[in-house]
């Protein structure tokens, strides 16, 4: 569910946020004080200041996350133009062998949240290639500069205190929390408030890790959509019940029709 630049995505927990003495900023000047007032802040968030203190305590601002964040563009493509440059046949064939060395796993993903392999392997392939690359930008580095910058802060102090949950429950350390420029963790690119909504410790290893682990990978994006009104047994093609559950995921028209249509050819 990667915060493409092209769209802005809707569904997230909402933590209770509070007013901060500190103001936000549209520069750098303003973002120690910033900090340290939200770390001093950090208990009406429902976090541990231990934890919150050694996770943010040298995080600095990051001039290009606003770069990138002040650099979205409209997203004009076609959905065949948006299907070339992002889908071929190697894509495809990658799918279905990895649907078979993940057999037993997306069975019993199956079983349990009712998604089909296909559609879970249509997102994890367009996310980030299958695994391939799902980010080297410190997540925590991140959040934290949207959530003093001014043009969204209180979407991405959210995000901050979702990002600061995750290490407060031991799923990820913040040297781990690795993202893309807006935050997005895994290998299917949640949002920090998703993964505290929708992580699952499928390996039962005691950590809901989308970074590392190839089955919470899957079965979390699989109790997502589930989450979200899935239907077992069900198609998902445009017009049924399952491809709106699709547009929960992405709200881009292209790319839902993307993850649909690269489906149905792995699944054959």
């Amino acid at each position: 569910m990667r915060l493409f630049i092209y769209v802005f995505l809707g569904c997230f927990l909402v933590f209770p946020l509070t007013a901060s003495a500190a103001s936000c900023g549209n520069g750098p000047g303003g973002f120690e004080a910033w900090r340290d007032d939200f770390i001093a802040q950090s208990a009406r968030h429902g976090l541990k200041p231990r934890v919150v203190k050694p996770a943010l305590q040298n995080v600095s601002y990051n001039s290009k996350v606003i770069r990138l964040d002040r650099g979205q563009k409209s997203f004009k493509l076609s959905f065949e133009q948006f299907y070339a440059k992002r889908v071929n046949n190697a894509m495809i064939r990658r799918g279905q062998k990895l649907g078979k060395t993940y057999a037993r796993i997306f069975r019993g993903i199956e079983r349990k949240y009712g998604v089909p392999a296909p559609v879970i392997l249509a997102i994890w392939g367009l996310e980030t290639n299958y695994g391939s690359f799902s980010g080297n930008m410190p997540v925590l580095q991140s959040l934290a500069t949207l959530a003093y910058d001014c043009r969204r802060s209180a979407f991405f102090t959210n995000e901050l205190v979702a990002a600061l949950t995750i290490v407060q429950r031991r799923d990820m350390t913040p040297a781990e929390m690795k993202g893309a420029w807006a935050g997005e963790l895994g290998q299917t690119q949640f949002l920090a408030s998703s993964y505290v909504k929708y992580a699952v410790d499928y390996d039962r290893n005691g950590r809901r890790d989308l970074i590392r682990s190839i089955p919470d990978v899957l079965a979390s994006t699989a109790n997502y959509l589930a989450k979200h009104g899935w239907r077992r047994d069900q198609g998902w093609g445009p017009g049924t019940a399952n491809y709106k559950v699709l547009q929960k995921w992405n709200k881009a028209g292209v790319y839902v029709r993307t993850i649909s249509v690269m489906a149905d050819k792995i699944a054959g």
